[in-house]
């Protein structure tokens, strides 16, 4: 009891202290994170208006495997996002592999879903008639659909949060195509976990308690968005 005590408090010096790595790493985490979200926001908000206004066969269908695939495991991703980029891969000859651009890709890739499904959510919420009273207005589509997203804005920053959450604190695509590599790929999961392997505990509460910070900061955040929405 008295080591972990111990610990903890090396680790609360070492992030009062500003220590570098840790802090580097800390930094390394949020702009691989940020950048996989606002590469996927251009992406999967356009697309999330396309499913929901879009009037097609099977609709339903591919909403509900967008929403199932919230949960998929991030090793699932990082293994074919590692199939992609390795040397035999479609994408082998871009040399992405054990690259912050591999992780981020993995990370696109994995909060694609929750952006385009909470998209789609948001787009509900405002409900139908929105719409409707627009169009009776003489609004042409592209005018409809930015109404109805302004509407809806709250909701949407929302699922841009959740998705920046899930990607920030994601540890199997890190390790499978980024390699944890020291000063270059390695993220506040894949430091943890290398950390805890090799017996550093105090910088291991360190970086475990920043991830813990930026989670905490995330679920406000969403809290905020969800009043303002309410």
């Amino acid at each position: 009891m008295s080591q972990l005590t111990e610990a903890f408090g090396i680790a609360i010096r070492m992030i009062f202290s500003g220590d570098p790595v840790v802090y580097s790493i800390a930094l390394r985490t949020l702009l691989i994170a940020s950048v996989a979200t606002l590469f996927a926001s251009m992406l999967f908000v356009p697309l999330g208006c396309l499913i929901y206004f879009g009037r097609f066969r099977g609709r339903r269908l591919v909403v509900a495997f967008i929403q199932t695939m919230y949960s998929v495991p991030t090793v699932f991703v990082g293994m074919l996002v590692f199939l992609l980029v390795s040397r035999s891969g479609p994408m082998g000859s871009m040399g992405l592999l054990f690259t912050p651009w591999a992780i981020i890709l993995g990370e696109i890739a994995l909060i694609a879903p929750i952006i385009t499904g909470l998209t789609i959510s948001a787009l509900q919420s405002t409900g139908q008639g929105l719409a409707d009273t627009a169009a009776a207005l003489g609004a042409s589509r592209g005018r409809i659909i930015l109404k109805v997203l302004s509407e809806a804005r709250y909701a949407v920053l929302t699922s841009l949060l959740m998705g920046f959450g899930r990607a920030v604190s994601e540890v199997g695509i890190a390790i499978m195509v980024g390699g944890n590599i020291s000063g270059y790929t390695r993220t506040l999961t894949t430091a943890i976990a290398l950390g805890v392997g090799k017996g550093e505990t105090a910088a291991s509460i360190a970086l475990g308690l920043i991830l813990l910070s930026l989670a905490m900061l995330v679920s406000i955040a969403v809290n905020l968005m969800q009043n303002r929405a309410g």
